[in-house]
C-alpha cells in the first residue's frame, strides 16, 4: 500500500503510456517539455516535481488556472506564464523550443483534417530537432466496422461520443510527411469495443 501511494505521489495521475516512457529513460535528456493541451496538469507533476522546465497550454482558463496554483505548490520559481491560455494550432512559443512535447487525447477533437495538420505541425513546429513528440488519440484501428463516418475526418464511434479518427496508415504517412522517426511501434489499445486509443511516439 505505501509503494502505491509513494508512486501516486511521484507520479500523480499520469498516462500510463507517458509512465511507460519515463521509465524506459527515453525523456531522460528532455529538459523543457510542453504539454499542449494540458488540461489541470494531470501529466505535468512528475515533471514540475523534478526540476523540468514545464509549459502547457489549454483552450480553458479555467483549467489553466488551477495548473498555475498547483505549479506554485512545487516551485516558486515557476512562472505564471509557463502555462498559458490558447489553441493548440496557435501557440506563443517560438520555433524549437522544447525537447519533449506532449499531446495526450488533444488531436482526436480535430474539427477537419485541415485542423488536425494544423495541430500538428505547429507542435512540430515547436519542438527541437532531436526531440520527442508523445501523442495518444483515438483511431479506428481494431473497430473499424463499428465506427460510422460523419464528414470532415469525423465519427460516432461506439461510446457514442464523435471524434476525429487516425488509423496506420495515416499515421505512418504523417510520420514521413514531418521527416520523423518511430522511435517506438504505433500500440493501440480496444476499450472492449467501446474505443481504440493508439499511441504514436516519434522523435524530430
Amino acid at each position: 500500500m505505501k509503494t502505491v501511494q509513494n508512486l501516486l505521489e511521484t507520479f500523480g495521475d499520469i498516462d500510463i503510456y507517458l509512465f511507460d516512457q519515463l521509465l524506459k529513460g527515453t525523456y531522460s535528456n528532455c529538459d523543457t517539455v510542453l504539454d499542449a493541451g494540458c488540461g489541470t496538469g494531470r501529466n505535468l507533476m512528475y515533471f514540475l516535481k523534478n526540476g523540468y522546465q514545464v509549459y502547457g497550454i489549454d483552450s480553458s482558463a479555467d483549467a489553466i488556472a488551477q495548473l498555475q496554483v498547483s505549479a506554485e505548490q512545487f516551485s516558486a520559481t515557476v512562472g505564471k506564464d509557463r502555462f498559458q491560455v490558447s489553441q493548440v494550432e496557435n501557440m506563443p512559443f517560438e520555433n524549437e523550443k522544447f525537447d519533449l512535447v506532449i499531446s495526450s487525447a488533444v488531436l482526436h477533437f480535430a474539427e477537419s483534417l485541415k485542423h488536425f495538420e494544423a495541430m500538428l505541425e505547429e507542435m512540430w513546429r515547436v519542438l527541437k530537432p532531436g526531440g520527442y513528440f508523445f501523442c495518444r488519440l483515438s483511431s479506428d484501428i481494431g473497430i473499424e466496422s463499428s465506427v460510422h463516418f460523419i464528414g470532415n475526418g469525423r465519427y460516432i464511434i461506439p461510446d457514442g461520443s464523435e471524434r476525429f479518427l487516425v488509423n496506420q496508415e495515416m499515421l505512418i504517412r504523417m510520420t514521413n510527411k514531418l521527416g520523423a522517426a518511430l522511435h517506438e511501434p504505433l500500440k493501440t489499445t480496444n476499450v472492449q469495443n467501446m474505443r481504440s486509443m493508439t499511441t504514436w511516439c516519434i522523435k524530430k
